[in-house]
């Protein structure tokens, strides 16, 4: 997904303070409006928590890093996050929903809203340099947990593209769902 940024009212080293989503929920088409919906169903969230990251690792692998189950149906932005696994060591790859904020990305720990955290958030606070593929492009980023207001943005945003998110929240047993910046390495 493509994100706005005005350069202008940023300043070195510190995160935009713009960020305007495309293809919000509102944005969207009925088709992409309703599988977001579906998403948030507390059943069907479930449902896909187990069904979409093999489906989606399959058809990422499949058609060259361009689309997953979820960029097709629901129109998300995506892309594949490989971690470093926090015990075994191994590389560990995941397809996420990302909001693209100028060269950054930023991710969320939502697992669903399952009470637990997602394993790739477990390996990227045990080694937060990972590797993220976008269509045919991959690049090593290095991940930070964000707080305060610019959680609450980007917390924010995300809702606008994604609004599945606060009722992960609600369900997340008083879980603090976390937001992921990852900035280039470099």
């Amino acid at each position: 997904m493509a994100a706005h940024k005005d350069d202008s009212d940023q300043q070195e080293g510190t995160p935009a303070t713009r960020m305007t989503p495309t293809n919000t929920y509102d944005q969207a088409n009925l088709l992409h409006r309703t599988f977001r919906w579906l998403g948030m169903q507390k059943p069907v969230a479930r449902l896909f928590s187990h069904i979409l990251p093999p489906l989606d690792r399959g058809l990422f692998r499949a058609t060259g890093s361009r689309y997953t189950v979820a960029s097709l149906l629901a129109g998300l932005p995506m892309i594949e996050l490989t971690t470093i696994g926090a015990k075994s060591g191994q590389p560990r790859t995941t397809p996420l929903l990302a909001l693209q904020d100028g060269e950054r990305y930023v991710v969320i720990a939502s697992n669903f809203g399952k009470p637990n955290y997602p394993a790739w958030y477990h390996n990227l606070r045990a080694n937060p340099q990972v590797t993220v593929r976008r269509g045919q492009q991959t690049a090593t980023y290095l991940a930070r947990i964000t707080d305060g207001d610019e959680r609450a943005r980007y917390w924010q945003i995300a809702n606008q593209v994604y609004p599945g998110y606060n009722l992960y929240a609600e369900r997340a047993a008083g879980r603090a769902i976390p937001v992921v910046v990852l900035e280039p390495k470099g």
